[in-house]
């Protein structure tokens, strides 16, 4: 007897969410293309020969611009007060189209002032001004299209709400390169290796939905095959190359492009800071190797046997992890007290052993993919911003433990009057106020600058701050100092009460080890604010929630624990080609996981707004007047 393959209703609705995603992915493009503007080019007679007055063309190897082009890319700059204009050729091979329109919606990102650049990679207009602060040097022009992509980057932070993007019919530039794929991808901030390997997870899709289930599966896959043509083909404007081309052999194309990218070592360009087998990564190298010749125990304080919060005696151990984010040696213990449920690390690390956890996390090598996740923040910092809006017109605010300043850059757009200032440790305040995100940087310690910075504002902020510090009552009594009589403290933290935290243990990102030294549950953190004269005017839980901060990222550090990156510098075991290929398998493995993760998250962050309880928490609280 021969046995019938019946599809079950699972298998039909994955084809139909893959029908259904693909055609508003389609409709999406199409949108975003239509809010691309075209230049029009005045005759050749009319223009003027570059270089433009006042502005700067940087472009990729092989591409060229008219004069004509130039010109109309600087009327349209000047009529639309832009500063950075990206340029992108209207013969544009189909696929490189699509790639762009897939991350870039014009109208969003123009106003967006968090949202990242991103751009064709072939020419930027920038304005003097731009090019002064970014510091560029014009006699060194980008030696490929991911320095493009780098630099439509950093010029995007450096004109946050006046970077725009333009379709230039008269720009030609060569093919795209294949074998550069994967490096344009990381220029953009993207992993190859997980957008690869999920590429091939959606083609395996599609061919699974045509065995079991025909009629969703030819419905998927026409719409698969047909997106080029039907986005780029009846378009105003853009004129792909190879359209007809590109759209029948679509299929073929995606997978030796994902074949040929997963294939590509892991490394970065050869010529970038840090990179496997350069001189900046074996001098990276070599500091941390001279940092841990002697162990990781010289990082620790003595243990203590009390309360740094309510001084009660033999706190319990809640958690016991190593390093889950950077996977640098040594383990970490965070114990809570019986009395009062204040969360503290325990031992406690020393100075140097801050610096040693510190290192190449906001800044140096973590600090592109720091940048990229707080960039993504836009609608957190808004929120937190309205908050004062009930209460008081700020009109000096002063960011505490501020990083990058991503939260002043999006704050302007809510208080756009408001003088921001940010106060942090590292370099990149300095970077923020070159950037115009703060209008003056203090770098340094919050308690050593208090008496300086005494009264100077209405307006105080601490987004997970105080649970990094040594000593939180010492910063709260800053905080007093610094602000004006009558002024606000803005406080978010983790919430220690989550039950998330217990039910991911280790997985929980916001335990953060080993640089959350604190974490205090809200009620120990209002009765501080009290004795310091304050008076609580808000309390958020569900509303301070952070998106995929439970089980998004307890994937990704579980997926990080299992095989560690062995081409870290501070890595202790050698990076053979074996451990290379076991962590891509891992992280292969790991993207059927993500998106349940992010499906969970979603629905995590849908309970957690409407129960008013999520993974943190924040108090606007006002100082007296006596």
């Amino acid at each position: 007897m021969t046995r019938v393959h019946r599809s079950g209703p699972r298998t039909r609705w994955v084809a139909a969410a893959a029908v259904t995603a693909l055609g508003a992915g389609t409709v999406r493009a199409r949108r975003r293309l239509a809010a691309l503007p075209v230049l029009e080019p005045a005759s050749a007679q009319e223009a003027p020969q570059p270089p433009l007055p006042g502005w700067h063309l940087i472009t990729a190897p092989g591409v060229t611009a008219d004069a004509a082009t130039l010109r109309a890319a600087a009327d349209h700059a000047v009529r639309e007060g832009l500063r950075v204009v990206d340029l992108i050729p209207a013969r544009l091979e189909a696929e490189s189209v699509l790639g762009l329109l897939r991350l870039l919606d014009p109208t969003a990102h123009r106003t967006d002032r968090c949202a990242p650049g991103h751009g064709a990679g072939h020419a930027l207009l920038v304005a003097d001004d731009v090019h002064r602060r970014a510091g560029l040097d014009a006699a060194t022009p980008p030696r490929s299209v991911a320095d493009l992509l780098r630099l439509v980057r950093t010029l995007k932070e450096y004109a946050p709400d006046a970077t725009g993007w333009a379709l230039a019919p008269g720009l030609t530039g060569p093919p795209p390169d294949p074998a550069r794929h994967a490096e344009e991808l990381r220029a953009r901030g993207l992993p190859p290796a997980l957008l690869s390997t999920a590429q091939l997870a959606g083609l395996a899709l599609l061919v699974k939905c045509l065995v079991s289930t025909p009629r969703w599966g030819i419905a998927a896959t026409a719409l698969y095959w047909l997106q080029p043509a039907a986005v780029l083909g009846p378009a105003r404007g853009p004129r792909p190359a190879g359209l007809a081309r590109a759209t029948a052999l679509r299929p073929l194309c995606a997978l030796s492009t994902a074949l040929r990218t997963l294939a590509t070592p892991a490394a970065e360009t050869p010529d970038a800071v840090g990179a496997p087998g350069t001189a900046g990564e074996a001098a990276r190298r070599a500091a941390y190797s001279t940092a841990l010749a002697g162990g990781t125990d010289r990082f620790f304080e003595p243990r203590r046997t009390d309360c740094p919060w309510c001084s009660a005696p033999g706190p319990e151990v809640r958690l016991r992890t190593p390093d889950l984010l950077q996977g640098k040696p040594g383990r970490f213990t965070l114990e809570e007290c019986r009395q009062c449920g204040h969360i503290f690390q325990n031992p406690r690390l020393t100075p140097d052993g801050l610096d040693f956890y510190y290192r190449d996390f906001y800044e140096g090598l973590g600090g592109d993919g720091t940048a990229l996740v707080l960039g993504r923040m836009s609608g957190t910092y808004r929120a937190r911003a309205e908050l004062l809006r009930p209460f008081t017109t700020p009109r000096a605010w002063l960011d505490v433990g501020t990083a990058a300043a991503h939260f002043c850059n999006a704050a302007r757009s809510v208080w756009p009057d408001t003088r921001f200032d940010g106060l942090d440790m590292g370099d990149g305040v300095h970077e923020a106020a070159r950037r115009g995100w703060i209008d003056t940087a203090y770098q340094g310690q919050f308690p050593d600058l208090a008496d300086r910075l005494a009264g100077r504002y209405d307006t105080v902020s601490m987004h997970h701050y105080l649970e990094h510090t040594r000593d939180p009552f010492t910063e709260l009594d800053a905080a007093v100092k610094v602000l004006a009589p009558g002024g606000h403290l803005l406080i978010e933290l983790p919430d220690p009460r989550s039950r998330a935290g217990r039910l991911l243990g280790r997985y929980w990102l916001p335990w953060f080890q080993p640089q959350h030294q604190h974490l205090m549950p809200v009620g120990n953190l209002k009765q501080a604010l009290a004795a310091r004269g304050f008076t609580v005017l808000v309390e958020q839980h569900g509303a301070a929630h952070q998106p995929n901060g439970d089980f998004l990222a307890a994937t990704a550090l579980a997926a990080n624990r299992l095989v560690p990156d062995p081409d870290a510098p501070w890595s202790t075991v050698p990076a053979t080609p074996a451990r290379r290929a076991a962590r891509s398998a891992v992280q292969a493995m790991a993207v059927p996981c993500y998106a349940a993760a992010l499906a969970l998250d979603g629905l995590r962050t849908v309970v957690a707004r409407a129960t008013d309880g999520g993974n943190a928490y924040r108090l606007l609280a006002r100082k007296g007047l006596g």
